[in-house]
């Protein structure tokens, strides 16, 4: 293949793609593989990175019409509208170079595909519409992509209090350490409507495309808006987006080298959230996992040391509630009245004349909602500076020392993160970064008056928070559980009460502490590990007597795809035992759909008797009956014969392409694959059809120090064309538990090559 002239290449560089889709990026200069990793993200990503900018940025409508104009005003209330000093500063001195380089990589890209040289992605054809050009900016100042916490729950919490207590909310999340009674004081006075955070809701979610919303008529816009979708909304499952990582010391394992692994879990699609890419230039050798819409990686590892990171639950939100005056346009604030702050912005929108819509502000934060003379605004983290989602990762990812990787992570300011770190001198380290606000006389676990009471009054950073640096056990471990230590003082410094007790945690705790980690492969068996000490829970409750009882008794615990037990189990549970269960606590259907699914450990603990006042009278025979129900469902829908019951029969991993609304064929599944909510390989699915649509798409265990014995997958595949090979090479593979290289050396590279672009500058 002839090289590719590139303007804006300062020296000639090459692309490698290896035989499972990871590019190997090669470079003379920090600039040049920074730039070519924003090409490439064009090359292999481009619809995503371009639908993921116009999301953001709230462009949506100029593409894809007046279907899409409230989302874009949605979003535009939290772009990040401060000053660009500080923000570019709080991810290192060259971060501006890094980004700068980045999107012109991009940019380049782009003009390769619109001279022909590389093809367009299929959906923009699909869709009639053009990837455009980035600037700088446009990689930090969307925020509304990142794991946040906890808005939505605090609205949540507000109307299970209303339809019944504290203890009964507890079925929807627990509160690790328990609140007191008092803390429910602090709540607003003033009653909110189920769908008062619906504008936020809109900022936050995903693009979705319906032959309806894209056909919308501009007098049809609102239909896409908060406006009607008052009379459809419905309360959400708290999320079950989380995530592993660990670092094993060198006493721990067979090589005397420290091993760190890494199973981040969001949401699955096609393609992928992430993006697996290596960037090599003088004194810079990056490789790991990141977005594939930002430069750098934010797990991996540099030559010296390696790092990944989870969701450390710290609450980053509040809900603000003000008393309006002036018809809406001001609120009580003190023993004054402030005004609100109006932006009137322009949106473009596909077939129509530019629309000029108004975005509304408080001292706070973006106002979502202003009916009645209540108004609602969100005091997130993400309007102040440093807040851009895993953008520290750019001083981080380049540390080889702890105290250095501690000091970067001093201005992490999002998400919320439990960073763990290992290195070849044999260092572990975890450390607990992010932007925590400082709040003085409540916990941020209900929405309160904005009229003053309740102010942040700073942040506690990663310099406040807890770190742990080579303990006499041998290893640091996340897994989104509340590990904060046990002399914190949680009424001085709350940081957050919505951890997840899924058991995850102690699994991985309990295995490394018994030396069952001890290699790659072990890792790799941890991080596909399917047992469920909460499956095992529930069945020790069941009285004996039937044949499902039985099943279930010989069961050890591990959901495997081809387990029986894990089939009737799972069946059990989610569509008999917890509906059951919820429908006693709470026989309004309206608390209960707050409550559904229940929380799966507070369930164990409500039928073992923890919770007495929840817990039913005819316990036994809540079991029975649901189990014996279970038993029939499956005989009805599956088999007669309980030998030939298997998990993964049901349980299918699926990738969900943006466009399969639209009648597309770019989904990838299904596919047989263990695990359960409750497993350190995470396998959530939906109710309706069992689908997995939540755990881990990238693994990555790596060697500290033999770098080219480390692994990796990412499901479905690297690519996000759909014509290509790598788009989805990789989902059997994963939903098998397997892994494939992570290479390192410019030798093991060369030897896998399956591609290899050359690129020289404009004018070489």
């Amino acid at each position: 293949m002839n090289p590719l002239t590139i303007s804006g290449l300062h020296a000639p560089a090459s692309i490698s793609v290896d035989r499972w889709g990871m590019a190997h990026i090669r470079a003379e200069n920090n600039h040049d593989a920074f730039f070519l990793q924003g090409l490439n993200a064009a090359r292999d990503r481009l619809w995503q990175i371009d639908l993921w900018r116009k999301r953001g940025l709230g462009l949506l409508a100029a593409d894809f019409g007046p279907g899409y104009l409230m989302q874009d005003r949605a979003a535009r209330l939290f772009l990040y509208r401060g000053d660009m000093v500080p923000e570019w500063a709080a991810y290192g001195e060259d971060a501006q170079d890094i980004c700068t380089a980045f999107s012109n990589g991009i940019n380049a890209g782009i003009d390769l595909v619109t001279a022909g040289v590389w093809s367009l992605p299929p959906e923009f054809a699909k869709l009639g519409t053009s990837p455009a050009h980035w600037s700088p900016e446009d990689v930090v100042r969307i925020r509304t992509h990142c794991l946040s916490r906890n808005a939505a729950s605090e609205l949540a919490r507000l109307q299970v209090h209303r339809l019944a207590d504290a203890e009964t909310d507890l079925m929807r999340v627990p509160l690790s350490p328990p609140v007191p009674d008092e803390e429910w004081t602090t709540a607003s006075p003033r009653p909110l409507p189920p769908d008062a955070l619906a504008v936020y809701e809109l900022a936050t979610a995903p693009v979705t495309f319906q032959h309806e919303r894209l056909t919308a008529t501009l007098a049809e816009a609102g239909r896409w808006s908060t406006t009607d979708a008052r009379k459809t909304v419905q309360p959400k499952a708290p999320p079950m987006e989380g995530s592993n990582n660990w670092a094993i010391g060198p006493t721990l394992t067979a090589t005397g080298r420290a091993i760190m692994a890494s199973d981040p879990h969001r949401l699955h699609a096609a393609p992928s959230l992430r993006y697996m890419v290596h960037l090599d230039a003088p004194g810079m050798s990056l490789i790991g996992a990141g977005e594939p819409s930002s430069p750098g990686i934010m797990a991996g590892h540099n030559g010296t040391a390696a790092f990944s990171l989870t969701i450390f639950c710290a609450d980053q939100e509040d809900v603000m509630v003000y008393e309006t005056a002036q018809n809406g346009a001001a609120y009580r604030y003190g023993d004054t009245t402030e005004v609100i702050k109006r932006i009137e912005e322009r949106f473009a929108v596909k077939g129509h004349p530019d629309q000029t819509l108004s975005l509304d502000f408080t001292r706070h934060g973006p106002v979502v909602f202003n009916e009645g003379g209540t108004a609602v605004a969100i005091r997130t983290v993400f309007t102040d500076p440093g807040t851009a989602p895993y953008m520290a990762c750019l001083k981080a990812m380049r540390t080889t020392t702890v105290p250095d990787f501690r000091a970067a992570l001093h201005t992490w300011g999002a998400p919320s993160v439990n960073m763990v770190y290992a290195d070849t001198a044999g260092d572990i380290c975890w450390q607990a970064a992010a932007y925590v606000p400082k709040r003085t006389g409540w916990r941020g676990l209900m929405p309160v008056a904005g009229d003053g009471q309740y102010e942040w009054t700073g942040y506690m950073t990663a310099a406040d928070l807890p770190c742990v640096l080579n303990p006499l056990h041998g290893y640091v471990h996340s897994a989104n559980e509340m590990n904060l230590p046990d002399d914190w003082d949680h009424d001085a410094h709350p940081v957050g009460y919505e951890w997840f007790e899924d058991g995850r945690a102690d699994r991985i705790a309990q295995v490394i502490a018994q030396g069952g980690a001890r290699d790659v492969a072990a890792n790799c068996a941890l991080q596909t590990d399917t047992y469920s000490q909460y499956a095992l829970d529930l069945v020790a409750l069941l009285p004996e007597g039937s044949d499902a009882t039985a099943l279930l008794c010989d069961w050890d615990g591990h959901a495997r795809a081809d387990s029986a037990a894990a089939l009737l189990f799972e069946v059990w549970l989610s569509l008999y035992l917890r509906p059951a269960l919820l429908a006693h606590i709470a026989p309004d259907a309206g608390l209960r759909a707050y409550l559904a699914p229940g929380n799966i450990p507070n369930v164990v603990r409500v039928l073992r008797g923890d919770i007495p006042r929840l817990m039913p009278d005819n316990c036994d025979s809540l079991l029975t009956d649901t189990l014996t129900a279970a038993w029939e469902d499956l005989r009805s829908r599956v088999s007669d014969t309980p030998d030939s019951w298997r998990w993964g029969d049901l349980h299918k991993g699926y990738f969900d392409h943006a466009l399969s609304p639209l009648g597309g064929t770019y989904d990838v599944g299904p596919v047989a694959t263990g695990g359960s909510s409750t497993t350190v390989m995470m396998g959530h699915f939906d109710v309706s059809d069992f689908h997995v649509r939540n755990g881990a798409s990238v693994r990555m265990v790596v060697d500290v120090g033999d770098w080219d014995n480390s692994v990796w997958i990412n499901a479905p595949g690297q690519s996000g064309l759909p014509d290509d090979a790598h788009y989805d090479d990789l989902t059997a593979l994963w939903a098998a538990g397997e892994y494939v290289p992570m290479l390192y050396s410019m030798q093991a590279v060369e030897e896998a090559t399956c591609t290899l672009i050359d690129l020289i500058p404009q004018g070489d």
